[in-house]
This record gives structure tokens, C-alpha cells and sequence, in this order.
């Protein structure tokens, strides 16, 4: 086999494949120029037709956006313009208001002259008149007014003896009803009440070393008797006595007797004061309910709340004055049957409203108010008739009595009070109590001179007319009232009674 041909033919082969190739590669480079022109071609053409359609739509936009620019321009400016229009109009509208004011003030002017000349010649036809009526009549103006008022006395006093006649006819009618209360109010009159409490008792001990052994070791003793009962127990350098002390009857009453009781058996200690305070509760709220029970036996009165009757037996623990007040309220209903028999009122309403009628001083816890207000809201709440509640409101005054058995509870409370020897009081401090009352009203400006009347319970207090008016009576009133509530200590209640009177004197000679 030749070599050297061989040589050349792959020489040969290998140029012409090199040669193959590159033209193939110059044209694919051709081809692709050409596809990469179309290609950039094709994307300036779209560029640009993308640039067109945005521009159109931004002109669009513009254009209404500049439309709706103008129209609110265009709106304001007629709102604006019509805002003017009215302004204008308005102010079109003041001017001619303020033409027509004046128009008519002029006008007004103008009348007010008319109707001051036409008054000046009503008044010069009116004298004219009055001087021709007086020639005609025969007497003057002066004549005329004083028969005139004569006529009109001489009428007065027959309406007024019509009136009178009335009276008597209308006072025939109730004579009988009217004859009673003012029987019961004379009683009434007749009286003065008045009250005290002790509120201190005293317990004597056998020997000055009972002391030590109330007392007890560090104070127990005395400090749980105390606790126990409710009352300050007074230890001082009084021989062989204790004190006492404590505004609830009961509860003093308890203590008294337990303390005794202690004392008699010697045996003081706090187990001990415990048993005997308790078994001594129970012996006096026994007593109390027996004592209740007992005094609605005594008095023949029907079936009564349990409470009224609790309430009714503490009063034989307290006093006024040294009157037992359980005695005094059977008293009180004693003597208010024995009115009302006489008068012809109702007799268990008028002794069963006397029974309760102090009930409110037995309460436990004060209220506001006094004894009698307490008492009558009691009585309502155990469901005691409206006549018997108010008999125990109005007994000292404190409401007004709607029934003839209320009258007679006051004034059968004021005679058990004020007859002789119910009640004591020291004639030195009840001189002095009625001092003061005048010494309070006299300092009050205005005040001409005053009265203490029913036994320090009213004080009359007369002013000076021409000094005071009513409206100054009623706080010169007020303010007495109140002066004495802050500076006195009196029982009961104190009414206050301001009178400013004007008198009118001539002499007939």
C-alpha cells in the first residue's frame, strides 16, 4: 500500500472537513446575525408600540383628570357665587328691616304724642265733668267717696252678720263634738309635763377588800363584768360602794343584780361573771315579759304584738323624775278611760293609745327623733291601729292629733305627771332651767321680753314689731330652738313660740 497517498488523502480529507466545517460554521454565524437582527427589530417595534399605548393612556388620564379639575372649579365657583347672591340678599334684607324699624319707631313716636295730647283732653273732659257732676249732685268729690264708703260699711256689715248667723248654725251643728275637745284641751291646759332619767346607781360591799376582788387580777374581773353587761363600773374612793353607770336601765339593772349576787357568794372570777350574767339576763328578761303580761291583765286590754308587751315591761326599769314609768303608763290609761267615759269617746282606743304612749323610751337602740316618734313607729310595725300611732306621735306635740283620744292621751299624760308627788325635782334646778330659757330668748336681737310657761315646757317669746317682720319671727324662732339644744339638758321637749303683734290705740274723748 502506497503511505504517501494515504498521507495526502487524509490530508486532503482533513482540509476538506475543516473547510466543511467552517463554511458551515460562517453560515450558522450568518443565520444567526440575521435571527438576532429580526429579534432586535422585533423588540425596538414593541418598545415602541408599548411606549405609544402608554402615552395614550397617560394623555387620557390627564385629559380627565384636567376634565374633573374643571368641573369642581366650575362647581365652586357657582356655590361661591350663590353664597354671594345670598349674602347680598341678606344684607339687601337688614337694610330693610332696619328702615322698616325705623319707620315704625317714628310711627310709635308719633302715636305716643297722639296718645299723650288725647290724654290731656280726657283729662281736662274728665275734670270738666267731675266739676259739672259736682254742680248737679249738690256735694263735692270728697262728699261723694264718704257716702260711698258708708254704703259700703252698711253693706260689709250685713254680709258679715250673714256670715255670723252662718257660724252659729254651723257651730250648733258640732256643738256636741266641739264641746268635747275643747273640754279636753282645758285639761289638757291644766297640766305640765316634764322628765329625767338616772342613769347612775350605787352597790355596797361589805368591806373595802371587796374592791380588790371585783377588780381581779391585771382588771378581768371588772373588765369582763363590764363586757358582759354593758356599763362602766365606777371604783373609787366612795367606802364600801361601787358606782354604776349606763344609760340602759336594763342593762344597769342587770349588772346591780349580778354584781349582788356575786358579792353574796364570794366566788369572782370571769368563768364565774359569765354564768351569773347570763343566768341573770334571763331572769330579768322573764321578769320583763311577766311585768308586760301583768300590766295588760291589770288594765283588761285585748291580745297584743310580743314586742309591744317586751318593750311595755322595761319601762319598771326606768323612771323620770322618780316616777316609775310602767306605773305611769297604767296610770295614764287609768285616767284616759275615765276622761273618755266622761266625754263619750272611744274608751279602749283612748286607754290602750295612754298604755303605749311612753313605749318609745323603752327602745334599746336611739333613733332620730324623740321618744314619742320612735315609740309610734314601734307601735305601727306590730301592727297597731293608725289612731292608736298617733296618739303616742302626738302626745308631746310632735305631729297633730287627728282624734278626740288623742287629745286625751296628752292631757291624761299631763296629769299623772303633774300631780302632786309623781314626780320631784329640786326647786333650785328647776328655778334655774326656766332662768335660762328667758336668759336665751332675751339675748336674741329683737326679742322685746319672754315667757317660760307649762313648767319650762313652752317658752312664749314676744318681739318687736317694728323690728322684726314674720319672716324674721320664724328664724328668731329657729334660732332659739337651736340655742337651746346646744346649751341646755331638759327633758322632753321645749316649744318655742315667737309672737309679733301690732296694736292700734286711738281715744274717743
Amino acid at each position: 500500500m502506497n503511505i504517501p497517498l494515504i498521507i495526502t488523502f487524509v490530508v486532503v480529507a482533513f482540509v476538506f472537513g475543516y473547510i466543511t466545517r467552517f463554511v458551515i460554521a460562517k453560515i450558522k454565524l450568518n443565520s444567526t446575525e440575521i435571527i438576532t437582527h429580526k429579534l432586535l427589530q422585533s423588540a425596538r417595534e414593541q418598545a415602541e408600540n408599548e411606549r405609544k399605548t402608554i402615552l395614550s393612556e397617560a394623555n387620557s388620564e390627564i385629559q380627565k383628570e384636567r376634565s374633573r379639575l374643571e368641573n369642581e372649579n366650575r362647581d365652586r365657583k357657582a356655590e361661591i357665587q350663590k353664597l354671594e347672591n345670598r349674602v347680598l340678599q341678606r344684607e339687601a334684607n337688614l337694610d330693610k328691616k332696619s328702615q322698616y324699624l325705623e319707620n315704625k319707631e317714628h310711627n310709635i313716636e308719633n302715636k305716643m304724642k297722639k296718645i299723650k295730647e288725647q290724654e290731656d283732653r280726657l283729662a281736662s273732659v274728665i275734670e270738666e265733668a267731675e266739676k259739672e257732676l259736682e254742680k248737679i249732685a249738690g256735694f263735692t268729690r270728697e262728699e261723694a267717696k264718704t257716702n260711698l264708703i258708708k254704703e259700703i260699711e252698711e253693706d260689709a256689715k250685713k254680709s258679715a252678720a250673714k256670715i255670723v248667723d252662718n257660724i252659729e248654725k254651723n257651730a250648733i251643728e258640732t256643738g256636741e263634738r266641739k264641746a268635747r275637745e275643747i273640754i279636753v284641751q282645758t285639761i289638757q291646759r291644766l297640766s305640765s309635763e316634764v322628765a329625767q332619767e338616772t342613769s347612775v346607781t350605787s352597790v355596797s360591799l361589805p368591806s373595802e377588800e371587796m374592791k380588790g376582788r371585783i377588780i381581779g387580777r391585771e382588771g378581768r374581773n371588772i373588765r369582763m363584768l363590764e363586757t358582759l353587761t354593758g356599763v362602766d363600773i365606777i371604783i373609787d374612793d366612795t367606802p364600801e360602794a361601787v358606782v354604776i353607770s349606763c344609760f340602759d336601765p336594763v342593762r344597769k339593772h342587770i349588772a346591780k343584780v349580778s354584781l349582788e349576787k356575786l358579792i353574796l357568794d364570794g366566788r369572782i372570777h370571769p368563768a364565774r361573771i359569765e354564768e351569773v350574767v347570763e343566768r341573770t339576763r334571763r331572769e330579768v328578761e322573764d321578769s320583763i315579759m311577766e311585768a308586760g303580761e301583768n300590766a295588760i291583765v291589770d288594765l283588761n286590754l285585748t291580745t297584743m304584738h310580743h314586742e309591744l308587751i317586751r318593750h311595755m315591761g322595761r319601762l319598771q326599769y326606768r323612771t323620770s323624775y322618780g316616777q316609775n314609768m310602767l306605773l305611769h303608763s297604767k296610770e295614764v290609761a287609768n285616767i284616759a278611760a275615765m276622761i273618755a267615759a266622761e266625754i263619750g269617746a272611744n274608751v279602749d282606743l283612748a286607754k290602750r293609745s295612754a298604755f303605749l304612749h311612753d313605749i318609745g323610751k323603752a327602745i334599746e337602740t336611739e333613733g332620730e327623733g324623740s321618744h314619742a316618734m320612735s315609740g309610734a313607729d314601734l307601735a305601727k310595725r306590730c301592727g297597731e291601729k293608725e289612731e292608736v300611732v298617733n296618739a303616742i306621735r302626738a302626745h308631746h306635740n310632735d305631729v297633730d292629733t287627728q282624734t278626740v283620744e288623742a287629745v286625751i292621751v296628752k292631757a291624761a299624760d299631763a296629769i299623772s305627771a303633774a300631780r302632786p308627788g309623781a314626780r320631784r325635782e329640786s326647786f333650785e334646778s328647776y328655778i334655774k332651767r326656766l332662768d335660762n330659757l328667758e336668759k336665751i330668748a332675751d339675748s336674741i336681737e329683737g326679742v322685746e321680753k319672754s315667757f317660760a310657761i307649762q313648767a319650762g315646757r313652752e317658752l312664749r317669746v314676744m318681739a318687736k314689731s317694728d323690728m322684726v317682720d314674720d319672716v324674721q319671727a320664724k328664724q328668731i324662732a329657729r334660732d332659739i330652738a337651736k340655742r337651746i339644744e346646744d346649751e341646755l339638758k331638759y327633758p322632753g321637749i321645749i316649744r318655742v313660740t315667737v309672737i309679733r303683734e301690732t296694736r292700734a290705740v286711738e281715744v274717743a274723748r
